[in-house]
């Protein structure tokens, strides 16, 4: 039997500049599992503020910018630093974007039992 944790990634989640407006919007749907691995990124032609559950600012990224997180990729399958699942990612205008789109990759760990 392995013990190995494999690099499970989930669908790539995004949100088109023409659907991001002055409230927060969710970038697709939530999370379905616990994630060691989040990729952000900004590729609109502006800046924009983002919130993990839609209530209040926690990141602005500007116009081609990107937030890699790795949360906990060394740490064994029960104990480490996670986002949640079931959490979402929001996104609102600080600038109205006129191209472009935002895009949220993400990774889980999963030993295949």
């Amino acid at each position: 039997m392995s013990t190995a944790i494999r690099f499970k990634p989930e669908p790539l989640r995004s949100l088109a500049f023409g659907s991001i407006g002055a409230g927060y919007t969710a970038i697709g749907t939530a999370l379905d599992n616990p994630t060691r691995i989040f990729f952000l990124q900004n590729l609109t032609d502006e800046t924009l503020m983002f919130s993990f559950g839609g209530l209040e600012d926690h990141l602005v990224l500007s116009a081609g910018g990107y937030l890699l997180i790795d949360v906990t990729a060394n740490k064994s399958m029960s104990h480490g630093f996670y986002i949640a699942e079931n959490e979402r990612i929001y996104v609102k205008q600080v600038g109205a974007p006129s191209t472009g789109a935002v895009y949220l990759s993400t990774v889980y760990g999963d030993t295949g039992l």
